[in-house]
């Protein structure tokens, strides 16, 4: 195994982590319950995981006479489910049911994770594009919600009520 793919991957990893961190800052400027540091994790970890993979594949210790196949995707399955214990740890529901809050970082960490797996499968345009776009999803859609009053009718009943519960102790749309 040449030192050189190692350094691939390790750059992948930063790359993915710049990325995630990107996501992270603004979920963190929103005092979400993932920031900035947990989403460079993830995106990082997840880059690492499929990068390790594909070095497994090309590494002659690994290589038995009957010749293992990879299917790369089976790494993204494995990823994706490491990534839905921590998205689900985000995810808080108030008593009664009525507020949700967290699961736009869910989904946050969930995103940065796919780009992970593409840095890590060396896709690193379709990358910063899926990056670019959560960012577009997170920002701009999040302003026209407040600028022209689309907001889901259950939050806005809560609101009128004065729940205090947790999604509206999070914050607004408990994102």
């Amino acid at each position: 195994m040449q030192l050189i793919d190692q350094l691939w991957v390790v750059g992948g990893a930063a790359y993915a982590m710049a990325l995630g961190g990107a996501i992270g800052f603004e979920r963190e400027l929103k005092n979400r319950p993932a920031g900035f540091r947990t989403h460079m994790l993830v995106a990082g970890a997840s880059s690492l995981l499929i990068g390790m993979g594909q070095l497994a594949m090309m590494d002659p210790r690994f290589r038995m006479p009957f010749m293992i196949t990879m299917d790369p995707m089976r790494l993204v399955e494995a990823v994706i489910g490491g990534v839905s214990f921590i998205g689900a740890g985000t995810i808080f529901a108030s008593r009664g049911g009525r507020n949700v809050a967290g699961i736009t970082t869910a989904a946050s960490l969930l995103m940065v994770a796919v780009i992970g797996a593409c840095t890590g499968l060396r896709y690193h345009v379709l990358a910063v594009a899926a990056a670019v776009l959560t960012l577009l999803v997170l920002t701009v859609l999040n302003w026209s919600e407040r600028r022209f009053g689309m907001r889901g009718v259950a939050q806005a009943q809560g609101d009128r009520e004065g729940d205090a519960s947790c999604g509206q102790a999070r914050g607004r749309r408990g994102e």
